[in-house]
């Protein structure tokens, strides 16, 4: 399932394409044929998202919700030139599309969403309001997510998981933040220390706008000072700030402190990596290193 910078990632390639004038919204799929009505023709305001939910905005007060769940696909994709200006059923599809939105130069399709719902304003304040703070949002309170996990008897593992403790963390960043802060993931959320949950959580802050920027999940140390390098001068690649987002390769080399490393040896203490299942994901972290509340 996309963890949270891939949802924030995607709501900037949206407002990049479409934001600011009326867009085409269809359902090639027939699925969503009603909502795609209500929105056809509108302007798309603004997309935005709140851990791994989209939320985007039209002109009139009308809201799309997107979960993409675990197969779900929303790429934006320049349109070729002989399309452009077509009438977006005269748009080959690939697979089924649920929801299609067109603008003058793109189209983004969606397929295999857990959800994608015509909402209103009320609704996504209810819906939000039992969602965690999001690291990426500007507007989030770390002690919301404190005030749930320090009275909760579940492991920290699990608990990280948890959309309404933190929105937008998955198994990957869970893993390996944890282990960046040598934490036990067995501990019980009543059991961890204040000082170490804002640790975690001001590690989230520094390394989920990476994942933004880069595509990819960095949470290694030489990596987040290259990137973060790289940021500072001004020297991102192109390549990363490419529109649609979807197809780009990896600028960093894929690597990792724990993940998907089950029974090699620990890059700190040499000990061998151990996994196992954890609220529907494979948890993995070292056994020596990790003995901290």
């Amino acid at each position: 399932m996309p963890e949270g910078h891939t949802i924030h990632a995607l709501a900037g390639r949206l407002n990049r394409a479409f934001a600011g004038g009326p867009v085409r919204v269809t359902s090639p799929q027939g699925r969503f044929a009603g909502g795609a009505q209500v929105l056809d023709r509108r302007a798309l305001v603004e997309a935005g998202a709140w851990g791994k939910n989209l939320f985007v905005e039209f002109d009139g007060d009308a809201w799309l919700h997107v979960h993409l769940g675990l197969i779900g696909l929303f790429p934006v994709v320049p349109l070729p030139e002989d399309l452009r200006g077509a009438d977006p059923e005269d748009i080959p599809a690939t697979g089924a599309v649920r929801l299609r939105i067109t603008g003058d130069g793109h189209v983004a399709d969606l397929r295999g969403p857990m959800t994608c719902a015509l909402v209103t304003a009320d609704e996504i304040a209810t819906f939000t309001r039992r969602l965690g703070p999001d690291p990426l949002r500007p507007d989030a309170d770390p002690d919301l997510g404190w005030a749930k996990l320090s009275r909760s008897t579940r492991p920290i593992a699990e608990l990280l998981m948890d959309q309404a403790v933190v929105a937008g963390v998955g198994n990957v960043y869970r893993c390996e933040v944890l282990f960046r802060h040598r934490v036990d993931p067995m501990r019980p959320g009543k059991e961890i220390r204040r000082s170490t949950w804002r640790a975690i959580w001001d590690d989230l802050v520094l390394m989920l706008p990476l994942g933004v920027v880069y595509h990819q999940i960095l949470t290694m140390d030489d990596q987040i000072a290259a990137a973060q390098a790289e940021i500072a001068a001004g020297q991102v690649p192109a390549e990363t700030a490419d529109l649609t987002g979807e197809k780009l390769g990896d600028h960093f080399e894929r690597r990792f402190f724990l993940y998907k490393r089950t029974g090699e040896p620990c890059l700190v203490c040499g000990a061998k990596v151990r996994s196992k299942p954890l609220a529907g994901r494979t948890l993995y972290w070292c056994g020596r290193c990790q003995r901290r509340r």
